[in-house]
């Protein structure tokens, strides 16, 4: 493999499907090197034997299509196209074909250096040399640089329509017009260039007669197509396949490995559409929808906050017949009926009813959608948003328009996938795309089963008091800032929390000035453990005496302080107050990063695998057959061009070894002990070995992933030794984000909750020791430990997302563990972690346990540096937890030691 592939895909952070292309293009440009001329017949002959899925290049040049799935990049995927062939062969043009003018503008913008979603970003050799970017626009205003030997690479970006022959009123297109500059046509140019690569965007979108002529007379080296559709629609609505299609990523297999949302149709609990007209099922499809929309953006505040990432504000695009019906939502909508007019404001409708002016001010609000700062939040469109439309905050779809269950799912959910953060979060209201169909539930999730659907979809069913509860983000701040009379951040969607029952220490706005400069003071000192250890070290005199110093040079003196009118603050108490506050409202939690130093090994350890759940039924030749084409990489990567496994064990070796942390050398006799496990398996209840063969090829991949996750409990890691770096010595609490209803009160944290059952939706308060001022429990257990927490330590909470940063190994993975809760006593700082009692040696809590123990093995070195509080982790099982239990009892049968 040339070099460039790995350099390029490291560059660019490629996923699998993207590095995987980019491979293929490496092999092809190995197999048949691009150059004019070249002879169709032989280079497909060739091309056949290692990539049999390329029957026909269906141009009259070498064309390969990457079918990928929508969502999984293929415009990033362009850019690594480009910089390979640029950089590994010397090929300097490049001509990227748009299908119409959004996707033509989209090219254009993310071409474009200094933007968002530059495709060339990481590439050393385009950082001062970047492509020159030709459109159809300006290429007239830049033939004179045409043959500027300073410009080594250049991207065409080009529309379709602006080099079809076949245009109004007969005339060439510009493009075919003499140029006198160049005298000749730049299209002329271009087919004459020795070393064009033409990439065609949505490319099933050039199939027909005029698309296929005019992009035959460009002459290019090699076509590259891409498309989420690789098929043509042909007589009877009957989908004919791309006969070109050398790598095949569907929308399955992106759902699968995490790259887009996961879909799922929605409907009530027990709906049942008799007696109820049209116009009455539509209307509660559109509440509803609003409805659960609004839970998704409290849902989506929440996490965003308690995870420090940018809030994403979510929309709802609704589905209409036609632009009447269209405008008829619109002025639903807009009614002071629906919602009491509360969107109004928040509605705009997409069609080709607008034009002039409201069709501008249409599209601009349309590609504003994504920003947080936009007021649209429903958007109501008629067969106009298709591909080129990418947006990653659409959450909830109403599909109005009458359709069956496959036209619904393939048109709806294309525009809805892509992830708001890039990968998913695993939280499933944060990774889930909505579809509203009470009317069509059942039929879409039928489609969704057979045999040959691209996708699994989720079903969610609706709840009676789910769809009228409105919720609310919470933010609980920490009790520091309103005790000391400071403004915590606000939240846009947040209900009032309860601060402090305390009142404020500093009431003047001269007094909460200095005191705000000094807790700023004391933040930075966070950052310096060899001057402030811990928090409790503040009160030494030396330090007081730097903080007060630091404090009083950034203070500004207001204009009455200068003339006279009023006294200046009293620095010294202010800060003296403030010091005390902070060590008394925090815990010295360090900051602890432990590097592994010297070789690290790892593997896993032999086992035996659970297979009784495995239980894939028989193959008919007809599932066969549809697998086959619509998984094509799967096909190749195991066969080798469709050629059977020699032994049925390589079935499960081969789709084992790809994942990333399985290596073939290193584990090779596991893998095959592992394999023989599972086709004995399937030996015991399949009829004969050709079924079991069947099988194991069909659902190759589902095997391997059932595999690898068993694996992951066997994992080991052995290291030469490690090197701890403490950055902090104490840290400052992060808030807490909460989603709550908007109509419960804050409960009493002493009384019981009717519904235990569901105790993750109260919030709990009235706590005197906690630095919070309110605080969720997962359980009841938990609920309880608060009780004891109250009485027998001097300050405890729970922490927040990503307060300790302490990770641990769960396979190959290394997930953050955050603890349920801290607590400080006279004498020790105890991680308390209450866990039900038959889970207590499940892997990741284990797992979990080892990292725990070793960060307060760590924290109590450090604290001895200083004299201070040793830390204990404490694993409680819930049977344990009791009211009149005390601390002590709990950490005596509780305490873990020293791993």
């Amino acid at each position: 493999m040339n070099p460039k592939v790995n350099a390029i895909a490291g560059r660019l952070s490629l996923r699998a499907p993207q590095r995987r292309s980019l491979e293929i293009l490496d092999r092809i440009t190995e197999i048949i090197p691009p150059h004019k001329g070249a002879d169709i017949a032989a280079a497909l002959e060739i091309l056949r034997s290692e990539f049999p899925t390329v029957t026909d290049f269906e141009r009259e040049f070498p064309s390969f299509c990457f079918a990928l799935a929508t969502g999984v990049g293929k415009t990033r995927l362009m850019g690594a196209f480009i910089s390979y062939l640029h950089l590994a062969h010397g090929i300097n043009n490049f001509f990227v074909m748009a299908p119409n003018l959004t996707i033509y503008n989209k090219l254009i913008a993310d071409f474009t250096p200094n933007t968002p979603k530059y495709v060339f970003k990481g590439i050393a050799e385009f950082a001062t040399d970047a492509p020159e970017i030709i459109t159809g626009d300006n290429y007239e205003a830049k033939a004179g640089t045409l043959f500027d030997q300073l410009l080594r690479c250049k991207v065409n970006i080009f529309n379709i329509s602006k080099i079809n022959s076949e245009v109004r009123g007969g005339k060439s297109p510009r493009i075919k017009r003499l140029s006198e500059y160049i005298g000749e046509s730049y299209f002329q140019y271009l087919s004459e260039l020795p070393d064009l690569v033409l990439i065609m965007d949505e490319s099933h979108r050039y199939r027909a007669s005029a698309g296929v002529r005019a992009i035959n007379e460009l002459k290019p080296v090699i076509g590259l197509e891409l498309t989420a559709t690789p098929f043509v629609e042909g007589t009877g609505g009957r989908a004919i396949p791309f006969k070109n299609v050398i790598l095949d990523y569907p929308l399955g297999k992106a759902m699968a490995d995490g790259f887009v949302k996961e879909p799922a149709v929605v409907t009530r609990k027990n709906f049942n559409p008799a007696g109820m007209t049209p116009e009455a099922i539509e209307q509660m499809k559109l509440e509803d929808g609003i409805r659960l929309h609004e839970s998704v953006k409290v849902e989506l505040e929440t996490y965003a906050r308690e995870t420090d990432n940018v809030i994403v504000k979510p929309f709802v695009l609704v589905i209409a017949r036609d632009t009447t019906h269209a405008k008829q939502l619109v002025d639903l909508i807009r009614s002071d009926d629906f919602f009491k007019g509360a969107y109004k404001t928040k509605v705009i409708q997409v069609d080709s009813s607008k034009t002039g002016a409201d069709e501008d001010q249409m599209i601009e609000d349309l590609l504003k959608v994504e920003q947080y700062d936009s007021a649209t939040e429903i958007v109501i469109h008629v067969n106009m948003l298709k591909e080129g439309w990418d947006v990653t905050n659409l959450y909830t779809i109403v599909p109005l328009r009458a359709a069956n269950a496959r036209i619904l799912i393939e048109q709806s959910i294309g525009r809805g996938l892509r992830l708001p953060y890039g990968k998913r979060t695993g939280v499933n209201t944060v990774d889930r795309l909505n579809i509203i169909a009470h009317d069509k539930f059942q039929e879409i999730v039928d489609e969704a089963k057979k045999p040959d659907s691209a996708i699994r979809l989720q079903q969610v069913i609706l709840e009676p008091e789910q769809i009228g509860e409105k919720t609310v983000t919470v933010v609980s701040q920490p009790q520091l800032a309103s005790k000391l009379g400071l403004q915590p951040e606000q939240t846009t969607t947040s209900t009032h929390i309860p601060q402090s029952a305390d009142a404020p220490m500093f009431t003047s706005p001269e007094d909460q000035k200095v005191a705000q400069i000094t807790y700023e003071v004391i933040r930075k000192l966070e950052n310096q453990p060899q001057k402030l250890p811990s928090v409790s070290h503040l009160s030494h005199p030396e330090i007081q005496a730097a903080v007060l110093a630091e404090v009083k040079s950034q203070y500004r003196p207001t204009q009455l302080e200068i003339e006279g009118v009023t006294k200046q603050p009293d620095f010294a108490a202010i800060v003296a107050r403030t010091s005390e506050v902070v060590i008394q409202q925090t815990i010295d939690i360090p900051r602890i990063l432990i590097v592994p130093t010297g070789k690290v090994q790892s593997g896993f350890n032999p086992f035996t695998l659970k297979l009784d759940t495995l239980k894939y039924p028989t193959v008919s030749d007809e599932l066969w057959a549809k697998h086959l084409r619509t998984d094509q990489v799967d096909v190749i990567a195991m066969g080798k061009g469709g050629i059977q496994e020699l032994r049925l064990e390589d079935y499960v070796v081969s789709g084992l070894v790809d994942f990333d942390d399985v290596s073939y050398d290193a584990h090779s006799d596991l893998l095959y002990d592992l394999a023989g496990q599972v086709v004995k398996h399937f030996k015991n209840y399949l009829p004969d070995e050709h079924e079991v063969q069947k099988v194991l090829r069909c659902y190759q991949r589902e095997i391997a992933r059932f595999v690898h996750i068993q694996m992951q409990e066997h994992y080991w890691e052995k290291v030469t030794g490690y090197e701890v770096k403490i950055y902090k010595g104490f840290s400052e609490l992060k808030p807490s984000a909460y989603t709550a209803s908007a109509s419960e009160p804050v409960l009493n944290f002493r009384q019981k909750p009717e519904d235990r059952s569901n105790m993750a939706k109260y919030l709990f308060g009235g706590f005197k020791r906690c630095l919070y001022p309110v605080q969720k429990f997962q359980s009841d257990s938990e609920r309880k430990l608060a009780v004891i927490l109250e009485r027998e330590a001097l300050k405890w909470f729970k922490p927040a997302k990503g307060q300790f940063q302490i990770v641990y190994k769960f396979g190959a993975d290394n997930p953050e563990y955050q603890p349920d809760f801290v607590a400080e006593t006279d004498s020790i700082i105890y991680m308390l972690e209450p866990k039900a009692k038959n889970e207590l040696a499940a892997p990741d809590v284990v797992a979990k346990k080892d990292a725990a123990v070793k960060w307060c093995k760590q924290a109590s070195d450090y604290a001895k540096t200083y004299k201070g509080k040793p830390w204990e982790y404490l694993l409680i099982p819930h049977d344990a937890l009791a009211e009149n239990m005390t601390l002590k009892g709990l950490a005596d049968v509780s305490r873990v030691l020293d791993v």
